[in-house]
């Protein structure tokens, strides 16, 4: 098939699972054709004949305050359909991918070209921005006017449909992760470089946002730090950065905690984590939770959204109430504390992210976008 995939190209859990969906798809033979404003961070370099990445331009008029990217978008759709005889546009986020697939779908039609339209959607599109009373009606549109709908959680479905009006069926596909991958990197740095030999490595990986709870991570390391020596690595970069540096500098924690801002390697920071923080008060999966699992990292987390459906509660890792961030520390020590304890739940989250593997996943939206071919009506 020849498929198209919007997306941000950014290190949001969106951005990553569409990048990596699509690599999986090329190396099954798939012409894959990325479209976004830049290239996706985890595409690294167009080393794939199957890849393909299509630039989205937003020419600067100074007589639009904010640039239309969505009508830019829709018209560079049209032009990669036409010239590349796209099958299926997969859209991650309901706001503004799908709504500007639809439009594009539409000036198709006047060409006399059916195109389906796959949407899944992630999280803030539903949560944050969709749950807008100005953006309610836009996203209500989009998704119900998709040939097929998926979502990354149960709990995200959910929410979904108790916010929205929608009349399409919403099939959930899990997030995922290539294990395989993972497995053929092998130990890649010396742990020396992350902490010493006697300290546990305690990590956190997110764009730093506000439901993302940043400070309750701190909260938490610093409940550990008296009893277990060891570093704090804080991955990502977003809002709630400056806030949380100039908490740690404050407290003068910066030799415990560092601050690593976004980066590619996450692999090199995961396999000698010992530990994974996502005390998140939204959070529509946890897929950088399950990155950790699957690098035998047990996970402490909030109980919110999606997380349950991927950290076991007493097996890979332990589930506390958002905010409590006193139960939290409770439970990355009991794990600190025990090595016996702790290397039983690294091999449980393991096996726990097994469940997950692209291999198995992938095949899914294979399904989607053949269902969705096959419901064009010509």
């Amino acid at each position: 098939m020849n498929i198209a995939i919007v997306c941000y190209p950014t290190f949001g859990g969106s951005g990553v699972v569409a990048t990596e969906l699509g690599r999986a798809l090329a190396k099954k033979g798939h012409q894959i054709h990325f479209i976004s404003y830049n290239l996706p961070v985890r595409l690294e370099a167009l080393n794939d004949p199957n890849i393909h990445y299509h630039e989205v331009n937003v020419p600067d008029y100074p007589l639009f305050k904010y640039q239309p990217y969505e009508l830019a978008l829709s018209s560079r759709l049209v032009d990669v359909v036409k010239i590349h005889k796209v099958d299926v546009l997969h859209v991650h986020y309901a706001i503004p991918h799908a709504y500007a697939a639809y439009m594009a779908k539409k000036m198709l039609l006047d060409n006399g070209i059916h195109i389906p339209i796959v949407t899944t959607l992630h999280g803030t599109d539903i949560t944050l921005v969709g749950s807008h009373p100005f953006y309610r009606p836009a996203v209500t549109f989009s998704i119900n006017h998709s040939d097929r709908v998926t979502a990354v959680s149960e709990s995200l479905k959910e929410d979904t449909l108790r916010l929205f009006d929608i009349n399409k069926k919403i099939e959930v596909i899990p997030n995922f992760i290539d294990i395989d991958r993972i497995k053929a990197k092998g130990k890649p740095c010396e742990r020396s470089l992350l902490a010493n030999k006697e300290e546990k490595i305690v990590t956190h990986i997110s764009n730093f946002r506000p439901l993302k709870r940043i400070l309750d991570v701190i909260a938490v390391f610093e409940g550990i730090l008296p009893k277990v020596k060891s570093k704090l690595m804080m991955v990502g970069e977003g809002p709630e950065k400056s806030k949380a540096m100039e908490y740690v500098k404050n407290k003068s924690l910066q030799e415990h905690v560092l601050f690593l801002g976004n980066s590619n390697e996450i692999d090199k920071i995961l396999c000698f984590s010992d530990l994974f923080i996502l005390p998140s008060e939204k959070e529509s999966f946890g897929l950088s939770a399950l990155e950790a699992m699957a690098h035998g990292v047990p996970v402490i987390s909030s109980n919110a959204g999606g997380i349950p459906e991927v950290n076991q509660h007493g097996v890979t890792g332990y589930l506390s109430n958002i905010g409590d961030t006193a139960d939290m520390t409770q439970n990355a020590l009991r794990l600190l504390e025990n090595e016996k304890q702790h290397n039983l739940f690294k091999i449980q989250a393991q096996e726990q992210a097994q469940r997950f593997n692209i291999n198995t996943i992938v095949s899914h939206y294979e399904s989607s976008y053949v269902d969705a071919i096959a419901s064009i009506q010509y």
